[in-house]
């Protein structure tokens, strides 16, 4: 008898490197909340070589993983259909592994910041900036295609990003115009900025702060709050974290995986934040 008839499953997230990664966390606390007790997740370090022989090792009793760089998109070769939403960014952060043995890719990063901002009131925004052109960033743009009809401006460091980041905006049917990051203060100004640079990277911006802010979407989590978040708080903006973001994509995650929904939001968070206070 195989695990899926009996009911044990399993699930782990993917990547190098992945020691830091609060997925475990997230997801195990899912499970204790849904009473799923024959279900496991874990953490395996893979680099984009030992993807495909560590697709070919699992058995049956694997319900999903969850992909964090580089994996990202070395895995949509491997993979049997593709989401529209993974399609629009080139990236799959998702792996649901079906009944009948097929591997489905999807994106819960995009569906996952929408619902982050949703959940602090933010609906639809008449432009926004983006700091940062790396992976997140066109992500963030795709996300941004969903609630921002108008003008979106993305601050970059080199031409180069600057060149892919105007063909994800022709890709995604978007206003996308880009600027050097040595104007980044001026995206300070928009109704939505989104923070998708690496750690430290925006701290010099903390202080050119408008004393009026709007809404900040930070997409760190550990350190946190980053400089430019805790002086946006400072100031009485609105600040979305990255775990925020983290929770729920992972959501999404969960219930693509499970097929349970509602997934257990708030008991999620709760783990997400114990996890990051014992750091």
């Amino acid at each position: 008898m195989t695990s899926r008839a009996t009911g044990a499953r399993r699930a782990a997230v993917l990547g190098k490197p992945i020691a830091h990664s609060l997925s475990p966390v997230l997801h195990r606390a899912a499970y204790a909340e849904l009473g799923l007790d024959n279900w496991s997740y874990d953490r395996f370090e893979v680099d984009e070589a030992g993807l495909a022989g560590f697709f070919e090792g699992l058995g049956p009793e694997w319900a999903g993983l969850s992909l964090t760089m580089p994996l990202k998109r070395a895995v949509m070769p491997l993979l049997d259909e593709v989401s529209e939403t993974a399609a629009s960014v080139d990236a799959v952060n998702t792996v649901v592994f079906t009944e009948d043995g097929r591997k489905v890719g999807d994106n819960t990063d995009i569906p996952g910041m929408v619902a982050a901002l949703r959940e602090h009131g933010i609906e639809e925004v008449e432009s926004a900036a983006v700091l940062g052109a790396g992976a997140t960033a066109s992500s963030a743009l795709a996300a941004l295609a969903r609630i921002c009809p108008g003008e979106v401006v993305v601050y970059v460091r080199s031409a180069a990003r600057a060149a892919e980041i105007r063909e994800w905006g022709e890709r995604l049917d978007m206003d996308v115009r880009t600027a050097g990051w040595a104007d980044a203060a001026e995206a300070l100004y928009a109704p939505l900025v989104i923070a998708t640079t690496p750690a430290g990277a925006a701290d010099a911006l903390a202080t050119a702060v408008p004393e009026r802010p709007t809404t900040l979407f930070d997409v760190l989590y550990d350190p946190w709050p980053t400089e430019l978040a805790a002086r946006w708080s400072m100031f009485g903006g609105a600040v979305v974290g990255g775990l925020d973001l983290l929770v729920h994509q992972a959501v999404l995650q969960v219930e693509r995986m499970t097929g349970r929904t509602p997934a257990p939001l708030e008991a999620m968070r709760r783990a997400g934040e114990r996890a990051l206070a014992a750091r």
